[in-house]
């Protein structure tokens, strides 16, 4: 009964803290967002429309957790922080648009393309991010900023989020569609597609705070791991919620005759191969002596996300 009641405590304050937490980088993405002025002030409306709708936040609350897991303190991570979630928008904005996944509705309401029109879709995500960038960029002006590692931050951000990162993988998977793959292929769609950006984000919580290669090394072995759960669970989720738990369209990768972990391997197999990938990223995150639980319990929900 008290070890019922002990997971029941930390639940609730892992709860606690993730809305926290979630609130916090909120306020920050609202804080590093340009005003709507001028006479290009729709795309700047475009932006905060797309940036602003929800979500779990998840990356740039994994590089917070890494800067902080790492010894960083002070305020450098955060246009780092705001920059990762710019570039995950952007790539969800150009994902909807008729010509990628033709998507209508994400996260419970209209997408980008839907409110703003085509051709604003296209260029609220181009803004979004070439201002990942800049914003990025800022991190140079913050007090105790070392160029150094701000700039190698930069290199992993530009890296992991092009043509040998999520750019990449995205490239792999549109070429892919209404065709059968390989398992090698599904594997190189997935740790670029979507690990990428995973990877980036403890990569460059660890480098502001000034971790050594070794460090840096074992988080992105971890990331990678949790980047090919989280995508193998979404295909799980394709096919087993739906659109008001999910918010966006589901069964769209059987409209879209895309080959995912579940059409591979079966949904059992599919939901195995994302425990085991989640425990051995939590095995290695645990060898890195954590301060705190937050981050390994993070880790553990994304297993059990519903959405």
């Amino acid at each position: 009964m008290n070890w019922d009641k002990n997971m029941e405590k930390d639940e609730a304050l892992f709860q606690e803290g993730l809305g926290e937490r979630t609130r916090q980088i909120e306020t920050l993405l609202r804080a590093f967002l340009p005003k709507a002025e001028g006479p290009q002030k729709v795309i700047m409306e475009a932006m905060e429309y797309s940036l602003m709708a929800g979500g779990k936040r998840l990356r740039p609350m994994l590089m917070q957790e890494a800067y902080r897991l790492c010894g960083g303190r002070g305020k450098v991570v955060e246009p780092f922080m705001a920059a990762i979630e710019m570039i995950h928008t952007y790539s969800l904005v150009h994902d909807d648009l008729p010509a990628m996944d033709d998507d209508e509705y994400r996260r419970n309401r209209k997408t980008t393309h839907i409110v703003y029109g085509e051709d604003m879709g296209i260029l609220a995500g181009d803004a979004l991010l070439n201002y990942a960038f800049e914003t990025a960029c800022r991190a140079f002006e913050t007090e105790g900023a070392d160029p150094a590692g701000v700039g190698k931050a930069l290199g992993i951000l530009a890296g992991k989020s092009g043509i040998f990162g999520m750019v990449g993988g995205q490239v792999v998977d549109v070429q892919s569609t209404g065709m059968e793959i390989s398992g090698e292929t599904l594997d190189f769609i997935y740790r670029l597609k979507t690990g990428a950006l995973i990877e980036a984000s403890l990569m460059v919580g660890a480098v502001l705070a000034g971790a050594d290669e070794k460090q840096v090394d074992g988080l992105e072995s971890i990331a990678a791991k949790i980047g090919m759960a989280f995508q193998i669970q979404d295909d799980i989720l394709d096919v087993e919620s739906t659109q008001e738990v999910l918010g966006k369209p589901t069964h769209s990768d059987e409209k879209n005759q895309k080959t995912t972990y579940v059409t591979w391997k079966g949904l059992e197999r599919a939901k195995e191969e994302t425990e085991r990938l989640s425990r051995e990223a939590i095995r290695e995150l645990r060898a890195l002596k954590p301060q705190d639980t937050f981050l390994e319990m993070l880790l553990e929900s994304l297993i059990h996300r519903k959405k």
